[in-house]
């Protein structure tokens, strides 16, 4: 008697629907996966040009020249900024955000002065040249309005670095936060206007005010004592001395010179003894 024969599997639906033989459950990324990935390139690459041309051309840069700088179409840039504020403040974000990270990135480093000033170095040298950053600066002192979180997460990560250069004797210790970021905006003005590599040196000028002095040693000379100044041999005035020529006491005349002879003559008598040659 012949064995019942088996019943042959059902077909696979889904991997079958799947275009080439392939199924969801293959990690087919599927179209709307797709066109997530087209999205998120097309707005880097908006993000990647409105930065470029809002740092060569400021703020009154159009959306249609982004999207050509971009390679996109103009819609492209309205879907993701539908206004050019926004497309200003995600770009200027991002340009925070990176010196957040910078500053973050310092917090290790074995001489905290030296970091600090570092890193200050690096904020006013590469804003200087990003000309919608100054615009916004020159209109509003730091970005809040704009920028409010992201300068926040900046405030937050430059706090430890102000802190530990102070403890470390680096910085004034009567410097705040606040100082700090004033004296950012004024060195960013000063570098604008002084083209060269590396920080303008009035703009060094202005980080160095909040180095900390060296105490200085004593310069003050010790006082001398009078009696070290005095080049005179002691005498006692009120004691009468004898005249060299009659021996006489002379008595002290209380002013002036003391007294060395008893008169006149005596005084004369001695002139012409010095004055007498020897025979």
């Amino acid at each position: 008697m012949n064995a019942p024969a088996r019943p042959r599997p059902a077909p696979d639906i889904r991997r079958a629907a799947a275009p080439g033989g392939r199924s969801a459950a293959d990690g087919d990324p599927g179209p709307a996966a797709a066109t997530r990935a087209d999205a998120r390139r097309n707005r880097a690459l908006v993000l990647a040009a409105a930065q470029r041309a809002f740092a060569e051309d400021g703020t009154s840069v159009s959306l249609i020249e982004i999207a050509r700088r971009a390679g996109v179409g103009a819609g492209t840039v309205h879907r993701h900024f539908p206004t050019k504020i926004e497309l200003l403040e995600a770009v200027l974000q991002q340009r925070v955000d990176r010196l957040t990270a910078l500053a973050v990135g310092y917090r290790d480093a074995p001489d905290a002065g030296l970091a600090f000033f570092a890193f200050c170095t690096e904020v006013i040298t590469s804003t200087s040249g990003n000309i919608a950053l100054c615009e916004v600066l020159d209109n509003d002192g730091w970005p809040r309005d704009l920028l409010r979180d992201a300068g926040q997460r900046f405030h937050r990560a430059l706090t430890p670095l102000l802190t530990a250069a102070q403890r470390q004797g680096s910085v004034r210790a009567d410097i705040a936060l606040s100082d700090v970021l004033s004296l950012y905006t004024g060195c960013v003005a000063i570098q604008r206007v002084s083209p060269g590599p590396g920080l303008a040196r009035p703009a060094a000028l202005i980080l160095d005010a909040m180095r900390a002095m060296p105490a200085r040693p004593d310069v003050t000379k010790p006082v001398k004592s009078d009696a070290a100044r005095d080049e005179t041999r002691p005498r006692n005035e009120t004691t009468a001395t004898a005249c060299p020529v009659c021996a006489t006491p002379v008595q002290p005349t209380g002013t002036g010179r003391p007294a060395r002879y008893c008169s006149p003559a005596c005084r004369q008598k001695a002139h012409r003894r010095r004055h007498t040659p020897v025979p």
